[in-house]
């Protein structure tokens, strides 16, 4: 039980984002993850016209 009410002690003391920070950054994540999405998509596919080039060279 000690344990518990440690953690509810400690919880206590966590500083909570506001909705505002929350929203800035969910909105920081998706446009990360679309920017990487593109950015890896692009690369898989340079890097695919490339071995595909190459292994047809012979």
């Amino acid at each position: 039980m000690n344990y518990i009410k440690g953690v509810a002690n400690e919880m206590k003391k966590v500083t909570w984002p506001t909705l505002r920070e929350t929203n800035r950054y969910t909105w920081t994540v998706i446009v990360m993850v679309i920017i990487l999405s593109l950015y890896f998509a692009l690369t898989d596919f340079a890097f695919d016209r490339l071995i595909s080039w190459l292994v047809n060279l012979k």
